[in-house]
């Protein structure tokens, strides 16, 4: 089963997929056709749904040559349930799913869900190294991936290129169709790319009414689209006034978990005490949100292509970098966490690799300088800090120079 947000893919990469490994595929979209729904109505049984599939579509199925694509699976609740007696049948049928998180993962379910029997994996907007690779510039990729093993500066010139796409794609996003549409616009953006990116947040508003159930969808809204005034501050904690005058943790609490599992915003909890492992020393009191993908929050914030290019700091400028990476983290399928000791410090992003916590420091240009990395190392005495900036390559006072285009390369090791 792949689940993830809407508009990240998921139906084109199950399609390419099957594709490319079956000779045949029987696709059924659970949303586009209502009346599919009935073939799990009267039995669970698999092999009386392939009976009923194979009379409707006129043809034998081939449980080694064929492959059977449920799509929109969070439509059917019965079809999410029939996948455990797939698992079980004598009979390997080979059965692949797409759903939204909005109703996959969701705790929406009256039945169990198949626990142990599917094999799950999570699809996320693209990330900054899937970008290069979109655009043609797999070389590149591969010569900054190199660079951050070797800790060696890349040539000014590829520095500036690395950079400049990195621009491209803050403003951009990872979202599929924003990506598509510049490159069939011959790598310019366009008008259309604001459509695109609108039609999306549209979508994420109308599912926000037909998934929320018994929770108040205007609070889910409201949630969402503060997420941009939150991170405007220069302090990014999540505070409930910018929500709303007289909100609280127990009015919107509810609201803020169906965002985080529906895998339109990032949690970013509050540790104070960075020792491994992280999890139970989190504080959920304080935390931080931000947006699955960092070209919706441009859009949300009105940020225009010339404030990203100009090479000037504007209002957002830091809030966009933080997204970015913490975007890529959670590409990786990290947990993020961040660290602050009260108003004295605070580290952007705590990272668990083998060698221990590692302090992750982001800053959107060259300008470097930072009491809060300073005060955590002399506290901690990390084997090494992360920090990423517009700054090339380097290693220096025990500290990784990361550029921000060589996010992606920073891997749990």
């Amino acid at each position: 089963m792949l689940i993830g947000a809407r508009q990240t893919g998921k139906t084109f990469t199950v399609n390419k997929f099957c594709d490319k490994n079956f000779e045949r595929k029987i696709e059924i979209n659970l949303m586009q056709n209502d009346v599919f729904k009935s073939f799990f109505e009267n039995s669970l049984n698999p092999q009386d749904i392939i009976d009923n599939i194979e009379v409707y579509f006129r043809t034998k199925i081939n449980s080694e040559s064929t492959i059977i694509f449920f799509d929109e699976i969070q439509e059917c609740e019965k079809a999410i349930a029939s996948l455990k007696f797939f698992a079980e049948s004598k009979t390997k049928y080979n059965v692949i799913s797409a759903g939204s998180l909005l109703g996959v993962k969701i705790n929406r379910m009256k039945t169990a869900f198949p626990v142990g029997k599917v094999q799950i994996e999570y699809m996320y907007p693209l990330d900054f190294e899937e970008f290069l690779c979109a655009v043609d510039e797999k070389m590149l990729e591969d010569k900054i991936r190199r660079s951050f093993a070797e800790e060696t500066a890349l040539i000014k010139i590829l520095h500036e290129k690395a950079l400049l796409l990195y621009k491209t794609f803050l403003f951009l996003g990872g979202m599929p169709a924003v990506v598509r549409d510049y490159l069939e616009k011959g790598n310019q953006i366009t008008d259309s790319v604001f459509k695109i990116k609108d039609d999306i947040i549209t979508g994420y508003m109308a599912d926000m009414a037909k998934y929320s159930e018994n929770i108040n969808s205007i609070k889910i809204l409201k949630v969402y689209n503060s997420i941009k005034d939150q991170l405007a501050q220069e302090q990014k904690k999540f505070r409930y006034k910018l929500v709303e005058e007289k909100a609280n943790k127990q009015k919107y609490e509810t609201a803020i978990e169906w965002l985080i599992q529906a895998g339109l915003v990032l949690f970013v909890p509050l540790v104070t005490k960075p020792v491994r492992p992280l999890k139970p020393d989190e504080y959920n009191k304080n935390f931080k949100l931000y947006l699955s993908d960092v070209g919706l929050l441009v859009h949300l914030s009105g940020i225009t292509q010339f404030d990203i290019f100009q090479n000037k700091d504007f209002r957002y400028i830091g809030a966009l970098t933080e997204n970015f990476v913490a975007q890529t983290f959670v590409s990786q399928n990290r947990k993020l966490y961040y660290w602050s000791s009260g108003n004295e410090a605070e580290v952007d992003f705590l990272l668990s690799q083998e060698t221990g916590i590692i302090p992750c420091e982001v800053k959107a240009a060259e300008n470097v300088k930072s009491k809060s990395l300073n005060v955590y190392v002399e506290k901690y005495k990390p084997e090494y800090a992360f920090r990423i900036s517009a700054r090339n390559f380097g290693f220096a006072n025990n500290i990784k120079s990361v550029p921000l285009y060589a996010t992606y390369c920073i891997k749990a090791t």
